[in-house]
């Protein structure tokens, strides 16, 4: 493809914190193993608002939402996914990018107002996210997929290992209200807890609790970045989105493999 593709990493950039570097490393990997030329735009939370995310968002072709929460703005992150979600925008979230997706769900699909995230308030009555019994930071565990689902498809297997770098999951009270309509729990651990979902009808709205961005090497591009960047290209291609001014927190453009 000939134009350059624009992805969003919706999070509080920080260069120093490991998950950050490699999400940029990873979409670097995927960018130049299937040939598209790449521009990142890191965006801060606090630049977001329900107000002007969709025209900060518009002339991008697919969003990160990155680890790294508590984010400085819970709503910036919430409007990014929202955005991303109503305009079937493709969006991959990791880390706090798949609390944030659960979080925004449960908020403006399933009508739950008050659900929270543990992390920001941990004694409110709703937590849809709550904190892990057992810290998952720095910790490699097998994950299962289930057998049909985008996630499965896209990695070609339905077994196998990824890193964490999280103390926050999915609150197991609300799996059965928050898995009743089109948002799949389609991955989980050895103990059953939910650790990928996606959404139906979407053409690439996905979440791990899991990094990817970890496993992915120059020589080993992870498969779900490439996924993403593949629907990134192919909706560039079917509806370009129009330009929108205004500025970005950092930028930075991955090598062109044309």
């Amino acid at each position: 493809m000939a134009e350059r593709l624009k992805i969003a990493i919706v999070a509080d950039h920080d260069p120093g914190f490991r998950p950050h570097a490699a999400t940029d490393e990873a979409l670097a990997h995927s960018a130049a193993a299937i040939r598209l030329a790449v521009e990142t735009l890191w965006i801060g939370t606090e630049e977001l608002s329900r107000e002007t995310v969709a025209r900060r968002l518009a002339d991008v072709h697919g969003v990160f939402i990155a680890p790294g929460s508590p984010y400085k703005s819970l709503d910036g992150a919430l409007s990014a996914i929202r955005v991303a979600r109503e305009q079937s925008r493709p969006l991959l979230g990791t880390c706090a990018g798949f609390q944030h997706v659960i979080l925004e769900y449960a908020r403006n699909v399933l009508g739950f107002e008050d659900a929270q995230h543990a992390e920001y308030d941990p004694n409110a009555s709703l937590l849809f996210i709550a904190k892990l019994e057992c810290s998952l930071v720095g910790r490699a565990l097998p994950i299962t997929l289930r057998a049909g689902s985008q996630a499965a498809a896209i990695y070609g297997q339905t077994h196998f290992t990824e890193q964490y770098y999280c103390q926050f999951g999915v609150n197991p009270e609300h799996v059965v209200a928050l898995t009743a309509g089109s948002l799949r729990a389609v991955g989980s651990d050895a103990e059953g807890e939910v650790r990928v979902v996606e959404l139906a009808g979407h053409p690439f709205f996905l979440a791990t609790l899991f990094l990817p961005q970890y496993r992915s090497t120059p020589n080993a591009p992870h498969p779900l970045v490439n996924g993403f960047l593949s629907a990134c290209a192919q909706a560039a291609a079917s509806a370009p989105p129009a330009h929108a001014a205004g500025g970005v927190a950092a930028r930075s453009t991955l090598q062109e493999k044309l």
